[in-house]
């Protein structure tokens, strides 16, 4: 496995914040981002259960284009198009 960087939230100083990559094998997203708020997890909880090998976090709005550049790579490896 090879995680391919789109690159970090361009708002930060570029340790420590929201990443996203497409891993190269899988061609899964891998996602990087603050841990949610108990008044988001409890939003969240309400449509179901949260397993303890995932999590809520939040990516901010910024990193749209990022996300979005990371998806259409996801999408051409994982040949869904």
């Amino acid at each position: 496995m090879a995680l391919l960087l789109f690159g970090k939230d361009p708002n930060t100083n570029g340790d420590d914040c929201p990443t996203v990559w497409v891993d190269s094998t899988s061609a899964d997203l891998v996602l990087q981002g603050w841990k949610a708020d108990e008044a988001t997890e409890a939003e969240c909880l309400a449509v179901g259960y949260i397993p303890g090998d995932e999590a809520v976090v939040r990516i901010p709005a910024r990193m749209v284009p990022l996300i979005r550049k990371a998806c259409d790579e996801a999408e051409q490896r994982a040949e869904l198009r």
